[in-house]
């Protein structure tokens, strides 16, 4: 070997501890370096979330119910029953008492019977098929400026409260705050704990939390596409509208408060029954059409 070669075999080696010691330096400084990048936690100010419209294109409760039939849970026809039900719903105009009341008593009696465990795994499985590539990039976006900001993030929702964590938890949220069904040994019932998360149950879901966790709702913000959400909206200090339907709209213009429409056009939401769907509502058109099923086999 040439004394070229070896001085060429020891720079070769010099680089080689130069570079060793280099990642050595730089592992052990990590830490401090991203300690150095990472944002103060705001204790007082988080951003709270709808879900269905919101976050979501569509429905996630319809999404789930598609995957549910896919797996046999449900027929076809069953979907197909309380899709048209709903079309019926809202061409009969918003949400009212008593159609909130009907959804509380009947939503989510398809799973009674259910273990808690099979049907988280199944929503797990639905999301990544159905719902994953139907998150606004924009709504996310959103939410992201408020994590890099240090803020804590949380949907709020008529779905049920396992299915929203579950969507918490792929966004990388701080949580989720949904409709509880009620469960015994890890079985479901049937029956809810208490009432839809819908409408004014939102803000007061929300007021609830703020107090726990020490928030000052007037540094606070949240986002909505319905005008149902309007007493979510109006406790916080920052309201959004986002893909809002047209009485929120026009209250969003009354009130000063921000639009934003990730929809690529007006009538987006008129195209396909799921993205006009309310959840609390759907979930009871579900549990009432298979209730019927069941009723007449």
């Amino acid at each position: 070997m040439g004394k070229r070669d070896v001085e060429s075999d020891r720079l070769a080696e010099l680089a080689g501890e130069a570079s060793a010691e280099a990642a050595i330096q730089a592992a052990a400084m990590a830490p401090e370096f991203e300690a150095s990048l990472t944002v103060p936690p705001d204790l007082t100010a988080a951003a709270f979330f709808d879900v269905d419209n919101t976050m979501m294109m569509g429905a996630s409760i319809f999404h789930f119910a598609r995957g549910l039939a896919a797996r046999k849970y449900f027929s076809s026809s069953d979907l197909a029953g309380f899709v048209w039900q709903q079309m019926k719903f809202r061409v009969g105009g918003r949400e009212d008492p008593e159609s909130v009341k009907a959804s509380r008593e009947q939503a989510l009696s398809f799973v009674a019977g259910r273990s808690v465990a099979e049907l988280v795994s199944l929503g797990e499985e639905i999301y990544d098929e159905l719902m994953a590539d139907r998150i606004w990039k924009g709504t996310q976006a959103l939410a992201q400026m408020h994590l890099d900001a240090g803020q804590r993030v949380w949907l709020v929702t008529a779905t049920p409260v396992e299915l929203a964590q579950i969507i918490a938890r792929r966004l990388g949220l701080t949580g989720a705050l949904g409709t509880v069904s009620e469960s015994e040994d890890g079985i479901y019932t049937g029956r809810l704990v208490g009432d839809l998360l819908h409408g004014k149950a939102k803000a007061q879901a929300v007021r609830s939390l703020a107090a726990k966790e020490g928030l000052d709702l007037r540094r606070c913000t949240a986002y909505s596409d319905s005008s149902n959400d309007v007493p979510m909206l109006s406790v916080v200090g920052t309201a959004v509208a986002v893909n809002p339907d047209s009485q929120l709209r026009e209250v969003s213009r009354r009130k000063g408060w921000e639009i934003r429409d990730f929809r690529t056009g007006r009538k987006a939401a008129k195209i396909g029954v799921p993205s006009v769907l309310g959840a609390g509502a759907l979930a009871g058109a579900v549990a009432a059409t298979l209730a019927y099923r069941r009723r007449v086999k």
